[in-house]
């Protein structure tokens, strides 16, 4: 065995105790299919978004920590209900009259709106498959129509057929009076009009494979359930595909707890053992409120990539799972720090305690490495205080400070740049207010700048900070928090800000003590320095 195997076996980590769960279900033998198999579902009515990313990278970690305790042979499904029937159009979408014309039929058979696929379902798909290529996900896409048509999930709506009573006898309770009247797990699709009908079943012929419903003119018809001629309501759809194809582990929101419940005991009534799986906790707005697609509160996955790299926002998928958190736009400086930290300290970490870093996770065993960096907040305060939007001009601080590092040496400083330069464009620049400092507090600038002149400009940012506190101290603040938050107040126009010891070392001190003079000569500085 060799050390990673054996580090990983006792690893802490979710994601590894995620593996060891679904190890133990297994008994540590390979299924008869000969492989472990992962899956996340998607439904292609809308685009993929933030909690799409969301179930990937978290399945993902858990599929390669599994791969350091097992060596099982894995694969990662990525599903797509692509045959449900339009219920609603979205108020976004082109072509609304042509999308109402085709409400009720299968995804995969509307019209693509966009104009630039065989379907609206091929559409969604394929940005769905782009979505997940451009983050490197390792996994196979499976299409729901394809699944159906093909026959490949014969077999499950057989045996759904065949145990129909007790998967009416799991779903009834679950219903309301009047919707136990008319349900069926089996949704017939009408030749005639395609649409994915939702009628009481009158006949059930499990020997002919069939079943008899009752259509709009009255007509009784009876269609086979296999090959595409229907399809499942959606629990029974999960639970037959998690049996069907064998799915050892997926994941899902608290959302559907109850769902899970009734798909596992429907599963078991087919026959098979439900998959290992992981309750998520849903994600939250600026107000607390649950995340909803229909209502567009939260953070868009595009948006998060405005500020961020995709790695800040997996460490936030990373961390606490089974935790509630806010995601919104004030949470993406931390998850970018917290990142860059996690990275940082990474190459000088034991074997042990590499596999409990987030990083080793969210690169799949194999994180960069890079030397200079600077916290995003740090770069969030420079460009605030040096009020510009070009790149060229932070670099020019930078490389000032840290001589070593340049945009080819160092991509991901780079690239953090830019993401500081939008994230000041639209958040801090809009907010930020300035004030004049009082009588107490001019006394206090005045000091500072006097101490700061008597420095090299070369002054390590520690000493900095020391010459900071100590003025601090010695100028009777209540606190140093009162003599911190008036500086960043009155030099950055907001209540709080970076240490200003390292903020001083990279803006330069000849610069700071040129800003603080400003603000003694009464100029504003919310207007550029001329």
């Amino acid at each position: 065995m060799n050390q990673l195997r054996r580090i990983s076996e006792d690893a802490k980590a979710w994601p590894f105790a995620e593996a060891r769960s679904l190890l133990k279900r297994l008994g540590g033998k390979t299924p008869d299919k000969g492989y472990v198999l992962f899956e996340t579902g998607y439904g292609p009515s809308g685009l993929p978004h933030i909690g799409t990313f969301c179930e990937v990278a978290r399945t993902s970690m858990v599929r390669h920590a599994f791969m350091q305790i097992s060596d099982i042979p894995t694969r990662l499904f990525a599903y797509s209900d692509d045959m449900d029937g339009l219920r609603k159009v979205a108020d976004n979408l082109p072509n609304q009259d042509m999308l109402l014309e085709n409400l009720h039929k299968p995804l995969s058979e509307i019209p693509d709106p966009f104009g630039t696929h065989e379907s609206f379902a091929h559409h969604n798909n394929a940005r769905l498959r782009a979505f997940l290529d451009s983050f490197g996900f390792d996994y196979e896409f499976k299409s729901s129509t394809e699944m159906y048509t093909s026959g490949v999930l014969d077999k499950g709506l057989l045996d759904v057929l065949a145990n129909y009573d007790q998967v009416m006898a799991i779903m009834l309770p679950s219903l309301g009076e009047e919707r136990r009247k008319s349900y069926s797990p089996f949704l017939p699709i009408c030749p005639d009009t395609r649409h994915v009908l939702q009628v009481p079943i009158i006949q059930v012929n499990q020997d002919a494979g069939t079943i008899v419903y009752e259509d709009s003119a009255g007509q009784q018809v009876e269609t086979p359930v296999t090959g595409g001629r229907c399809k499942l309501q959606w629990k029974p759809d999960w639970a037959m595909r998690w049996h069907a194809l064998g799915v050892d582990y997926e994941m899902s929101g608290k959302d559907l707890i109850d769902s899970v419940k009734l798909s596992g005991r429907i599963c078991q009534a087919l026959g098979s053992r439900p998959p290992t799986t992981l309750t998520y906790e849903l994600f939250l707005d600026e107000r607390g409120e649950k995340i909803s697609k229909s209502r567009g509160n939260g953070l868009a996955i595009d948006e998060w990539l405005r500020y961020a790299p995709q790695e800040s926002l997996s460490l936030f998928m990373y961390q606490k799972p089974k935790t509630a958190k806010r995601l919104y736009f004030d949470v993406i400086p931390k998850a970018i720090d917290e990142y860059l930290t996690f990275l940082e300290k990474y190459p000088d970490q034991e074997a042990a305690a590499q596999v409990e870093n987030p990083v080793w996770h969210i690169h799949l065993g194999d994180p960069p490495h890079e030397n200079a960096h600077l916290s995003y907040n740090i770069l969030l305060n420079l460009a605030s205080v040096c009020h510009t939007e070009d790149k060229a001009v932070l670099w020019h601080f930078i490389t000032r400070y840290r001589p070593e590092a340049s945009p080819e040496n160092a991509p991901i400083l780079d690239k953090l740049v830019d993401y500081a330069i939008n994230y000041y464009q639209d958040f801090i620049r809009p907010t930020k207010q300035f004030r004049a400092p009082s009588d107490f507090e001019t006394v206090a600038l005045t000091d500072l700048v006097e101490q700061l002149k008597q420095l090299p400009p070369e002054t390590p940012a520690a000493d900095i900070q020391s010459v900071v506190y100590e003025i601090g101290k010695r100028e009777g603040f209540a606190s140093l928090r009162d003599w911190f938050k008036a500086l960043y107040e009155i030099l950055l126009g907001q209540s709080e800000g970076p240490r200003m010891g390292s903020f001083i070392a990279l803006y330069g001190i000849p610069e700071t003590i040129e800003l603080i003079e400003r603000v003694l000569d009464g100029q504003d500085l919310a207007a550029p320095n001329s």
